[in-house]
């Protein structure tokens, strides 16, 4: 059998603030990101199976990117946790907000190797994350690839 890739699309609004960087994303502002999440693998040929013909369920793969990622980072506010924004981050979550440190600087190139990670860890082990991509606005994304890593 030949191997498919198959892709999926979500969209979340994220707002982060860029520690050190010296053009205008240093303060918080937010983005409308766009993920296409691809993965690999043969379509299931067992005719009695549920998925049968299915590299996965589209179902399947839209309740781990939804946990892991969309559910998490959606109308969230992303800092680095070694940045002085952490002060405001504590300050927006004891007002209600939702506030997540990460160990790395938030930029959509950072972002999709941790979406990455945690995407590969929930896949079926007949499926294989193929590539991902994080639009940041109209014109910009970053691209993790397999074969690159």
């Amino acid at each position: 059998m030949s191997l498919i890739r198959i892709t999926k699309k979500f969209s979340f609004e994220t707002g982060h603030a860029l520690y050190g960087y010296d053009g205008k994303c240093r303060n918080v502002h937010g983005h409308s990101y766009k993920l296409s999440v691809t993965v690999i693998g043969e379509p299931i040929t067992d005719p009695s199976h549920v998925k049968y013909g299915m590299v996965i369920d589209f179902t399947d793969l839209k309740k781990i990117v939804k946990e892991e990622i969309v559910d998490v980072f959606d109308h969230a506010t992303v800092f680095n946790k070694n940045t002085p924004h952490v002060e405001l981050a504590k300050e927006l979550g004891d007002r209600g907000h939702s506030v997540l440190l990460v160990d790395y600087q938030p930029t959509s190139e950072m972002m999709v190797l941790d979406f990455a990670q945690k995407i590969k860890t929930r896949l079926p082990k007949q499926t294989k994350l193929f590539s991902l991509k994080l639009q940041e606005t109209e014109t910009s994304y970053a691209e993790w690839c397999a074969g690159d890593n």
